[in-house]
């Protein structure tokens, strides 16, 4: 008589030794991880044109070939790397402006408020990206021409364009919004170094002062009798 074959029982789904079903990253969700890891490749090697495809390849765990299913080169790659975490902060920032006073009057100290959260997440921004930033502004001078002009100087100009909307509600002509934006960008830029290189600097501090000779010094003390509806 033959011994029927006995299958081994399958575990149940929520057993402790039950396979784990790995989830498939999306589109979106890929590009990113491997934006992840081309930072940390280019930030440990320091080197633009040093850093391989492979590099980046080993420290996001994939192949080559799926990095460039989502990118087309090594120099598409790095701007994205860079140009990334800046242009969310941008967005972040110009969507602010625009609800800055739905609810409330922007009044002289609710825009210190905004000028100081401002500072803050425009430093947390650059401090992560600090590295790449260094590597493509004062590196190859092409390809510092090429970001300055198509990423870092259009970032500024939409913070200033973003401001310039806020001024007009209230009746205020905004004389010089770019040199503003690029002031704050600047100032924004040396707080990061300042909290990268120094162990005893005190950002706190220093964007509270950055914040309110900001607003004394380049934008007028907004009344809610002047908003314009």
């Amino acid at each position: 008589m033959a011994r029927s074959a006995t299958r081994p029982a399958k575990p149940a789904p929520d057993a402790p030794n039950a396979p784990r079903v790995r989830q498939r990253l999306t589109a979106e969700a890929r590009k990113s991880s491997i934006l992840a890891a081309a930072r940390r490749a280019f930030t440990e090697t320091g080197d633009m044109n040093g850093t391989t495809i492979k590099v980046i390849a080993e420290h996001s765990g994939i192949s080559e070939g799926v990095i460039y299913r989502h990118f087309e080169s090594k120099d598409q790659l790095f701007f994205e790397a860079v140009v990334e975490p800046l242009k969310k902060a941008v967005d972040d920032l110009v969507a602010a402006t625009e609800i800055v006073d739905r609810d409330r009057p922007l009044t002289p100290e609710r825009q210190l408020e905004a000028m100081t959260g401002l500072y803050r997440q425009l430093v947390s921004t650059l401090v992560q990206i600090l590295p790449l930033l260094g590597l493509v502004l004062f590196g190859d001078p092409h390809v510092a021409k090429r970001f300055y002009r198509e990423n870092f100087a259009v970032a500024m100009d939409r913070l200033a364009e973003a401001w310039r909307e806020v001024e007009h509600r209230y009746g205020y002509p905004f004389e010089s919004p770019d040199i503003s934006a690029r002031a704050v960008m600047g100032m924004a830029l040396i707080l990061s170094l300042e909290s990268h290189h120094g162990k005893k600097f005190d950002r706190d501090r220093a964007i509270a002062l950055m914040s309110e000779g900001t607003v004394k010094g380049f934008f007028p003390a907004l009344q809610p009798a002047r908003r314009q509806r």
